[in-house]
């Protein structure tokens, strides 16, 4: 089945409003049996959709799709000024393997999507990705050289979002080393950067990032972590969760912003911000590698590597060798 269907009747869902089941057939010009598959498989794409027999369809929350032309007019000028490309897709794989896939002329490039089917987190896992639920948005940007130390430019991303959190209302957010964005003890975002490129010569990056907007307890199943939303966070704070369009523009004009800094300066812009919000530091910690072994951490050294104290030595963890997890 063709995605326009699907997209037409989630357009007349968006209000979050019940609609009946005979309403709808009619608008669309077709059965109710037809109606009923159409349902059936937005649930497949991880729309949370309420049916009452007798009373219709409704949202679980009123849905507002992204418009990549809006996003684009919403970012500060020096953004547009460097020819920042904003779209949005409806459903793709993965938003980072579609960057990585296309023209690097056209960088920097962002991408949002609507849902994922193969979303991605650090370490091959999968990164749940239900329609209209979240914010999911990768930038492709390509440096002249090769930047010292790389290896950073994943903890200056969650210094990014976390500011775009901030703004966004929630400045209580924390960074679990490397880029993982925390509120109440729970994940809220997380950050996928993937280089390619020769050392010594140009490079390009891909930068994704997942953050939970809205995301309801049905469609977080697969989630094999304690998880919270934007919106639970905010409200939990007596706060409204902005509307979901702001808060992308929010993100990309962070994002965008962080990694032209990082490509002129390198951490050092991110470095006090990033220890000031280092959920780990001075805390106990079990490394899951080698067998596993608990330490207390220590921050991070030049490289982004976090410092772990076990005993009298200090060892350095590297992000994708292993899990840090708070000892129990």
């Amino acid at each position: 089945m063709s995605s326009d269907p699907l997209l037409d009747l989630l357009d007349a869902l968006a209000d979050g409003e019940r609609h009946s089941g005979e309403a709808l057939a009619e608008r669309f010009g077709i059965s109710r049996a037809a109606l009923a598959k159409r349902v059936d498989k937005l649930r497949d794409w991880g729309v949370a959709l309420d049916a009452q027999p007798g009373a219709g369809y409704r949202l679980a929350h009123p849905l507002q799709r992204l418009d990549a032309a809006r996003i684009a007019a919403a970012l500060p000028a020096g953004l547009r000024a460097l020819g920042l490309h904003v779209a949005v897709e409806a459903r793709v794989d993965s938003t980072n393997t579609r960057l990585l896939e296309a023209e690097p002329a056209q960088d920097p490039q962002a991408l949002f999507a609507e849902s994922q089917t193969a979303g991605r987190g650090r370490r091959g896992r999968d990164w749940v990705s239900p329609f209209g639920a979240n914010l999911y948005l990768s930038l492709a940007w390509s440096f002249p050289a090769w930047p010292a130390r790389l290896t950073t430019l994943p903890l200056a991303v969650a210094v990014a979002l976390a500011r775009a959190l901030s703004a966004l209302g929630l400045p209580e957010a924390g960074i679990k080393w490397p880029n993982d964005l925390h509120a109440d003890g729970r994940k809220l975002a997380g950050v996928l950067i993937e280089p390619r490129g020769e050392a010594g010569g140009p490079c390009r990056v891909v930068v994704g990032v997942g953050l939970n907007l809205q995301m309801e307890a049905v469609q977080a199943q697969a989630v094999g972590q304690p998880w919270t939303s934007l919106a639970a966070a905010l409200a939990a704070r007596g706060r409204a969760l902005p509307a979901r369009e702001a808060v992308a523009v929010t993100v990309l004009a962070e994002l965008a912003t962080a990694v032209q800094h990082y490509q002129d300066f390198g951490f050092t812009p991110f470095a006090g911000e990033w220890s000031q919000r280092d959920l780990l530091r001075d805390r106990p910690v079990r490394v899951e590698a080698q067998g596993g072994y608990e330490g207390v951490a220590r921050g991070i050294d030049a490289d982004g590597g976090l410092i772990v104290e076990v005993g009298a030595e200090r060892r350095v963890v590297h992000a994708g060798e292993v899990s840090v997890r708070v000892a129990a």
